[in-house]
């Protein structure tokens, strides 16, 4: 069939108008290595023995990092078509610490005003609550029943919850601690009476305390989302895109399943 030479044009009008828009909107992605300069993509994690948002774990068998994080970071450098490595540290804070030293790309943690001093933030992709696990034997309810003189509560150093903790609690004052580990030691041994950190990993950690509970309610909402070092411009457009499409397409609500958080929401 002859297409007329009116409507011939009208079309070619159609697709050139279609090509021009695709052209003007599509978000051009950095180079490799103005993200990656070393060559590979750096992601810095989080270890801990209750995987979340934040934290990766380890596999029980390779006792390889492994969690959403790790996922994250793997997708990310696949997208690149660079090769991913894994820099651990003990806490988001040391992450913090290392992001003018130039040892890591990009990162995944909680956002408050003084990270923000240090690092660049994409999109939040998880919202959580933060609440508290207790001892066993502690009479205590919600959150409330923490804030009472001579109650010794404990956060991970150096890090948004710690920050806010301090800022929520009246009546004592947080003992920081270097990692999970140590604060769940100190719960059984009896040394503190209350652990504060997200629900949904206090709930995993609660049964290597038997006895212990974790309490309603929250003294802080934990917004945890994809970083990178100050400065660093084409890595952290690569990071907001990445995040916003993981968001559309519904990836990282594959990987928080993947992950077995099926309960965590994945932020709008």
């Amino acid at each position: 069939m002859t297409i007329p030479a009116t409507r011939r044009a009208a079309l070619f009008g159609i697709a050139a108008g279609v090509l021009t828009m695709t052209r003007t909107n599509a978000r051009p992605m950095p180079a490799a290595q103005d993200v990656a300069p070393t060559g590979t993509l750096r992601v810095a994690i989080g270890i801990s023995p209750a995987p979340g948002p934040y934290w990766a774990g380890r596999d029980p068998l390779s006792h390889e990092p492994k969690g959403v994080t790790v996922d994250l970071g793997r997708a990310m450098a696949e997208q690149l078509g660079v090769p991913l490595t894994l820099v651990e540290y003990e806490n988001s804070g040391a992450i913090t610490d290392a992001g003018d030293a130039g040892t890591w790309d990009v990162t995944f943690v909680p956002v408050d005003a003084a990270r923000r001093q240090r690092l660049d933030f994409g999109p939040v992709y998880n919202r959580s609550e933060s609440t508290f696990l207790v001892r066993p034997g502690l009479a205590a309810a919600t959150v409330a029943d923490v804030d009472r003189p001579g109650m010794r509560v404990a956060g991970i150093s150096n890090t948004t919850t710690i920050r806010a903790m301090a800022a929520w609690l009246k009546h004592t004052t947080p003992i920081a601690v270097a990692t999970v580990d140590g604060c769940i030691d100190r719960l059984k041994s009896a040394e503190i009476d209350a652990f504060g950190m997200g629900r949904a990993e206090l709930i995993a950690l609660s049964a290597a305390v038997p006895g212990s509970h974790v309490l309603a309610g929250q003294f802080f909402e934990a917004s945890v989302a994809v970083a990178v070092p100050k400065g660093h411009a084409a890595a952290l457009a690569f990071a907001t895109a990445f995040i916003e499409d993981a968001k559309r397409s519904q990836r990282l609500r594959r990987i928080f399943d993947a992950n077995g958080l099926h309960d965590q929401a994945v932020a709008p």
